[in-house]
């Protein structure tokens, strides 16, 4: 049975990864690493002056979709991941990467960690899990998954699960999925489902990690990298028009088809797409 360490945040979505994780029977958590949320987006919001009330309702919004999806099931969870707290960003010190050295997993897990750099991608090179949330090569950065409706197509909206390396993910593809859209959606219940739907294909793929296949790769020049600063006013107002006029129900009857590349699906997990 494989031990993992999960490297995560500490928000309310992590949190439900972890747990979660830890309750599968297929594999240990050793444990877990959990970023605080100094660094969040509704830290950065709140401290911008210029942050408009839409913004700032697209927040608190996000805020209580995670509660709705993940609040419940979370605290009725025993948690048996370990969790280890630390400063945004501390991942990267020596001290912890010698401490998670030294307990000797056989992969580390990563869901929403920061950017991770040195000693960790060196020493557990191949066995280094992550998920995007986005579909990359298409979609590569910050808010990954807020961008596609933004951009009217919803269809892109996915996870990406890849052997991390030291770019921004730029790692090897193991397989996406892509979100479930049902009339009625906003971008928060897309964007939660789909990190619903991933925890139980990420928990699939540890469990058969030495099954898994090495997969062609799309285009790498294809997409491009988004930073947080790219979301301001202009493009939050942007992906409300997009829900109001119809974008949803042009993408259930079919019209935006076209427009939907072939993602990486690995045959050793079985289908979620």
């Amino acid at each position: 049975m494989k031990r993992i360490v999960i490297l995560t945040g500490d928000e309310l979505r992590h949190r439900y990864f972890r747990l979660r994780m830890a309750q599968d029977p297929r594999f240990t958590v050793v444990s877990s690493v959990c970023e605080g949320t100094e660094k969040s987006l509704a830290a950065r919001t709140q401290a911008r002056p210029d942050a408009s009330d839409l913004e700032r309702w697209h927040v608190a919004a996000r805020d209580q979709a995670e509660a709705d999806f993940f609040g419940e099931i979370a605290a009725g969870l025993e948690d048996r991941s370990h969790p280890h707290r630390i400063a945004k960003g501390a991942i990267n010190t020596p001290q912890e990467a010698a401490r998670i050295i030294d307990l000797q997993p056989d992969l580390l897990v990563c869901y929403g960690a920061s950017l991770i750099k040195g000693a960790l991608l060196d020493h557990f090179d191949g066995r280094f899990l992550n998920v995007h949330l986005g579909l990359s090569p298409w979609y590569r950065g910050s808010g990954t998954n807020v961008w596609p409706p933004i951009e009217g197509r919803p269809q892109m909206v996915g996870a990406t699960f890849m052997h991390i390396d030291a770019g921004i993910d730029t790692g090897r593809i193991l397989h996406q999925i892509r979100a479930d859209i049902v009339l009625g959606d906003s971008p928060h219940s897309i964007g939660n489902r789909v990190i619903r739907k991933m925890t139980g294909v990420y928990a699939d793929l540890v469990a058969r990690f030495d099954d898994l296949a090495e997969m062609p790769q799309p285009d790498p020049t294809a997409g491009r990298l988004y930073l947080q600063k790219d979301f301001d006013a202009a493009a939050c107002a942007r992906m409300y028009r997009n829900f109001r006029d119809g974008m949803i129900e042009d993408y259930m009857a079919g019209q935006l088809a076209a427009d939907i590349p072939p993602l990486v699906v690995n045959p050793a997990l079985e289908p979620r797409t």
